[in-house]
């Protein structure tokens, strides 16, 4: 059990999240569910182990710093260290995004605060103990929605898709990532944004074209990195996207 990998995944209790350590586990991997309800987080965490998966939950509010700081000081007293870490919990409320000359700045708030403040937070509190890892690994996930190019671009299929508060705390999320990775350059910790895709989940809703099996590659390639892989990238099915 010792020579498992740990990793933590937030948000993981459904969609994206749980698919990724469903794909994750049998990597080897001891899987940790962060989700703010403890409820929510065992029952995901029991229908991994129904699958031979090795998983526990742990509760975790990213826009909360006490629940962050609990979180790490738990993850830290019963595994000692974290191998991969998947900023995976993110917001999107269509009822509130609006043009950009009249979005609300208490909607741009709210959703910075769990896809880009809640991300930065997390991963804050968590780094000493990847550090402790002989190849640390942290994903951070993005969207295409968040290059300025594609939305930049008239032939992009995006262009049109224009949700100031999600796009613009995902492309802070793009920034967080390419600044960590420079900041860690030459150490054994790779850092890269994963952009899952447009897929059938909640956020998604039913149109999206990519199932969930799908979505949750990009993630499982950038934890599993060998130590010969890229780091400060912002990938979708290893084909490096515009910033």
């Amino acid at each position: 059990m010792a020579s498992r990998k740990i990793a933590l995944i937030t948000g993981g209790n459904k969609g994206i999240g749980l698919e990724t350590a469903r794909q994750l586990g049998p990597h080897g991997v001891t899987i940790i569910i962060g989700a703010r309800d403890a409820a929510r987080g065992k029952a995901a965490a029991d229908e991994l182990q129904a699958q031979g998966i090795d998983a526990k939950g742990v509760v975790l509010d990213i826009t909360s710093k006490v629940s962050i700081d609990a979180a790490a000081a738990q993850v830290g007293k019963e595994f000692g260290h974290l191998d991969i870490l998947i900023n995976n919990a993110g917001v999107l409320n269509y009822a509130k995004e609006h043009v950009a000359s009249g979005v609300d700045l208490a909607t741009l708030r709210e959703t910075f605060e769990t896809n880009f403040f809640g991300l930065v937070a997390t991963t804050q509190a968590f780094l000493p103990l990847i550090k402790k890892s002989p190849a640390g690994r942290i994903v951070n996930l993005t969207s295409i929605l968040g290059s300025i190019a594609e939305h930049a671009d008239p032939n992009s299929p995006i262009y049109h898709a224009k949700f100031l508060a999600y796009d613009s705390s995902k492309a802070a999320v793009n920034m967080f990532t390419n600044h960590l990775a420079h900041e860690l350059k030459g150490t054994n910790i790779k850092v890269n944004a994963a952009h899952p895709g447009w897929v059938k989940t909640d956020m998604g809703g039913p149109e999206a074209p990519m199932e969930l099996v799908d979505g949750a590659k990009t993630s499982v390639m950038l934890a599993t990195l060998p130590d010969s892989g890229p780091s400060g990238g912002y990938f979708h099915m290893g084909v490096h996207m515009r910033w």
